[in-house]
């Protein structure tokens, strides 16, 4: 008799940590999700208690251990995912100094100019593939040296959030380089922690982690996590991945020619590419991917999926009353009325700048604006004009990355937005690209789950596992002609915000 073997993978995400077990052939055999609240001590800040994140995954893994039945010995390997950038500080004792300093956290901003005067910021782009950003977890520890020096005197172990997690598991400090690669102080090129970075900083290397690829094995369970969590004890827990390079390996983007695009609460787009590029604006992120040898490009815009949301809440309350009654969800009612106006939304644009722009404008002024309002307008207009403009903004990360030389071939929706067939035909016109969803919904878990199988010897390389494991529907074409009238009002939509960033920054300044 076959006795089913499992992996596990857990994303430690900003809202909740999940958990998920598979069997090696990719079915998910048990899943629980365990969330947790964050705290806002300031306007523009964000942190967290790293403990909450180990209580959620010890429950986590008890919860999905007990529902499938799984024996503890039977679990071959753990992957870890999770947010990115977060900060996490350890003393002497291994006991957490502060809260975790996140990554949607806004604190930093003289901390990153601190990082280019230091470094050069023409030198600091060509060793870490991207300029200091206030997300990144550089300017956190230079934030916690300036402000709070007796917690930074008493630091011994700087780690990111799965890598608390990992240290909680395994006893070791350990990173890999997806995850490195978005602290600002990694070699990105190299895959290693650049010495100049460091000595221009003044940050002791002693204080990070070892950094490892993906699949390699980092540790194995400690006695006294399994007596936690009811994983065997010797269990190994392979590097894992950052979020999104997690997200590329749950949905088979490991290979040239591939690429995602995220219509979450911000607009991801993510390609794979064998060879490094980097933007000289530092418009999109270059960071190593969970390949082995490989990097992905990602541009990233800011309010995607949460413009559609921002849009349906203060507008559409009669669709979500409507919605309500038919038992349905309100985005599905939204989509159909959305599908019954007319490409370019009778000559109506939005701009999605509702948070600033990341990619490709870099500026935190910027704000939403439609352009071309008139008496015949509808509200459904309105909402047609807001998925255009959402998807306008993923073309610009897409142009960006077609400079760079990476050029996908097909691209894989996921997130909210990916749900929608009509925001997916729109992508595939707008980019002018075959878009596809893939079958399982699993995303960074079954990602860290798959590196996970290849550290323990389940499949030969990360390429095989995805191959193996991740199934695809079939892709949505662009429409010829859709493409045409959109690339018209495409060419309208990219003048506007030249046209009007000197009046976003005056707006800023009253």
């Amino acid at each position: 008799m076959h006795t089913v073997e499992y992996l596990l993978g857990i994303d430690i995400g900003t809202s909740g940590t999940k958990t998920v077990l598979f069997d090696t052939d990719g079915n998910t055999a048990a899943s629980k999700t365990v969330e947790y609240p964050m705290s806002q001590p300031q306007n523009g800040w964000a942190e967290q208690r790293p403990e909450d994140w180990w209580d959620a995954v010890c429950g986590g893994i008890r919860a999905v251990l007990a529902a499938s039945g799984a024996q503890p010995d039977a679990v071959r390997g753990i992957g870890l995912s999770g947010q990115m950038h977060s900060l996490v500080m350890l003393d002497a004792q291994n006991e957490v100094l502060r809260p975790a300093i996140l990554w949607c956290d806004g604190r930093t901003a003289a901390e990153c100019e601190e990082i280019h005067n230091r470094v050069g910021k023409k030198r600091y782009l060509e060793i870490t593939a991207n300029p200091a950003l206030t997300g990144f977890t550089a300017g956190k520890i230079l934030w916690v040296r300036n402000h709070e020096p007796e917690i930074y005197e008493k630091c011994r172990h700087i780690l990111l959030a799965k890598d608390y997690i990992r240290f909680k598991l395994c006893g070791v400090y350990a990173t890999e380089v997806s995850d490195a690669s978005g602290m600002g102080l990694l070699d990105v090129p190299n895959r290693c922690w650049s010495d100049e970075v460091l000595e221009k900083l003044g940050i002791d290397k002693t204080l990070l982690a070892k950094v490892y690829e993906s699949p390699e094995i980092t540790g194995t369970i400690t006695a006294e996590a399994a007596a936690l969590t009811g994983l065997a004890a010797g269990t190994p827990v392979v590097g894992g991945a950052g979020d999104n390079a997690a997200a590329a390996v749950g949905t088979g983007v490991v290979e040239d020619g591939k690429a995602f695009a995220t219509i979450g609460t911000s607009g991801v787009v993510f390609a794979h590419t064998s060879k490094l590029s980097i933007d000289p604006g530092g418009r999109v992120h270059t960071f190593c991917c969970a390949v082995p040898g490989a990097w992905h490009v990602m541009g990233v815009t800011l309010a995607a999926g949460q413009s559609l949301k921002w849009y349906r809440d203060n507008f559409c309350g009669m669709d979500m009353q409507q919605a309500e009654k038919q038992g349905v969800d309100s985005y599905i009612l939204l989509d159909k009325a959305a599908e019954s106006v007319p490409i370019g939304s009778n000559r109506l644009i939005y701009l999605p700048y509702l948070m600033g722009e990341r990619t490709p404008h870099l500026d935190p002024d910027c704000r939403g604006v439609f352009f071309g309002l008139s008496g015949m307008h509808t509200r459904y207009d309105l909402l047609r004009a807001v998925m255009e403009g959402v998807t306008f903004s993923l073309r610009d990360c897409a142009g960006i990355l077609t400079e760079m030389g990476v050029q996908p071939t097909e691209i894989l929706a996921c997130g909210g937005g990916g749900t929608s067939p009509l925001w997916r035909q729109m992508m595939a016109d707008i980019l002018d690209c075959p878009v596809a969803t893939t079958v399982s919904r699993e995303g960074p878990a079954l990602g860290v789950a798959i590196l996970a199988g290849v550290g323990a010897g389940v499949y030969a390389s990360v390429e095989e596992g995805c191959r193996k494991l991740i199934a695809v529907n079939p892709s949505q074409p662009p429409i010829p002609q859709n493409t045409a009238q959109y690339d018209a009002y495409y060419a309208r939509y990219q003048q506007l915000y030249p046209a009007l960033r000197e009046q976003f920054h005056a707006l800023a300044a009253l």
